[in-house]
């Protein structure tokens, strides 16, 4: 009977420290679970390869041109090869558009946009018989189709690149033509404010309806010429779409150029829930949003790769604008606009800062018959019932960082919950199993004895 009752706190002994093992494994798996999901950076903080950088930089007018190293939109990046391949797979932006029905309406026959950027490299099959003739260099000796940096050439792809089999790849307005015009990015001196202001004159004198510039002016300062030269941009009838620019993660309202000048639409970068992307600037200047996230494109030598941005919002826009200017030749540059943004997809009856009046709907701007005014209009409130209660506008929700971080704390609490069930189960069984071993063996010493 001592043997058996030995064998019995042997097997005890050797369950309890299988049941301690397994609760340690359990307790160290969500610690590093946990430590994982709470410190990882989230979409807030975590800039891919472009974002940051890609939108070009200007030095001031008064600043020589060459004498500065202004920041270009494209970073080093692994899956960025020039002459690479094509990306089969049709871009999730390209997706929320039934483009059969969009082209049923326009395709961009017949008008000019005028890319003013890095320049654009024509060597891609997909831009080859885009491209208008009559580009302009200011910093080198081509025709504006040369682009070492690739960013003017994954901007104009976005506009006008034609349908390639093997790709789901296109631009909104395949039929466009595309004015290249080179501001900035040459080998041996880089472009300022001044070559800029001196490509928008140049795109207003070849006869371009819009205008579409991805850059913004260094540290966000205001510039005379520049603005002298949106103006008369403006004032002559070029529509100038321009990125809202990509210093926005810590989500402070700030104006940029020349994004904010008067008559110039401002494009945001939504992501994949129509929601601002954390990069994308936010302000009062903000007047749309485009998808600017994994944005594919045309690169130069021929294939595509992928970006984040709002100099890839911009064009987006652009692209929906020339469709708008084929269909509706006689409209203005600001009733263009005000289409754009009367139509597009928002939370709330108004314009907010971080989206502007809402994420562009290709479809439906080029969908409505009737003719925009100069200026977007709110919706007007809904009553509901009787009741003379105007129902509360939807705000802003949690941004997709602020959503993750939640998620991680939900998953991370949930686990620690489990695991404490787990342990007082653990504790529970084994209370009970000693209870169980327990009582025969007294029993059996009870009848013994007598």
């Amino acid at each position: 009977m001592g043997d058996l009752n030995v064998e019995g706190l042997r097997t005890r002994s050797r369950n309890r420290r299988s049941e301690t093992r397994a609760l340690q494994r359990v307790f160290g798996v969500l610690a590093v679970t946990g430590i994982c999901l709470a410190s990882a950076p989230t979409s807030a903080a975590r800039p891919s390869t472009d974002a940051p950088t890609v939108s070009t930089r200007l030095t001031d007018s008064n600043t020589e041109a060459g004498s500065d190293s202004p920041d270009f939109g494209l970073s080093a990046s692994t899956e960025c090869v020039f002459g690479g391949d094509v990306i089969k797979s049709t871009p999730w932006s390209i997706q929320r558009i039934l483009l059969d029905q969009l082209w049923e309406e326009a395709t961009g026959k017949d008008v000019t946009v005028a890319v003013i950027d890095t320049g654009v490299d024509d060597s891609n099959a997909q831009l080859r018989g885009a491209m208008a003739s009559g580009g302009k260099d200011y910093v080198g000796s081509t025709d504006g189709t040369q682009d070492l940096e690739g960013h003017g050439t994954r901007v104009a792809g976005i506009i006008a690149a034609r349908q390639l089999n093997g790709t789901g790849f296109v631009g909104l307005a395949p039929d466009a033509k595309i004015l290249p015009i080179r501001y900035t990015g040459g080998e041996e001196k880089q472009g300022d404010s001044r070559t800029m202001s001196e490509a928008i004159k140049y795109a207003v004198d070849k006869g371009a309806s819009i205008i579409n510039i991805s850059s913004d002016t260094a540290n966000k300062e205001d510039n005379t010429g520049l603005r002298n030269a949106v103006a008369a941009a403006v004032d002559a009838g070029a529509l100038i779409v321009a990125a809202a620019g990509n210093d926005g993660a810590d989500g402070k309202s700030a104006d940029t150029f020349p994004a904010s000048y008067p008559g110039v639409l401002a494009v945001a970068a939504s992501d994949r829930n129509d929601e601002r992307a954390f990069f994308s600037q936010a302000g009062d200047f903000v007047d749309i949003a485009a998808p600017g996230v994994g944005m594919v494109s045309t690169v130069p030598q021929g294939g595509q790769c992928t970006a984040d941005g709002t100099s890839f919002a911009a064009p987006y826009v652009a692209g929906v604008a020339a469709l708008l200017k084929e269909k509706h030749p006689k409209w203005t540059a600001a009733q263009i606009a005000t289409r754009l943004q009367e139509t597009a997809q928002r939370p709330s009856g108004g314009p907010n800062r971080y989206i502007g009046w809402g994420v562009v709907d290709p479809v439906a701007a080029l969908s409505e018959e009737f003719t925009p005014g100069t200026s977007p209009q709110p919706d007007a409130p809904s009553m509901t019932g009787s009741s003379g209660v105007v129902p509360m506008a939807v705000t802003m929700g949690e941004s997709e960082a602020e959503r993750e971080r939640r998620v991680a704390i939900y998953v991370l609490g949930t686990g620690l919950a489990l695991a404490l069930v787990a342990a007082g189960s653990g504790v529970a069984l084994r209370d009970w199993r000693s209870k169980r071993t327990g009582r025969p063996g007294q029993a059996g010493r009870a009848r013994h004895s007598s």
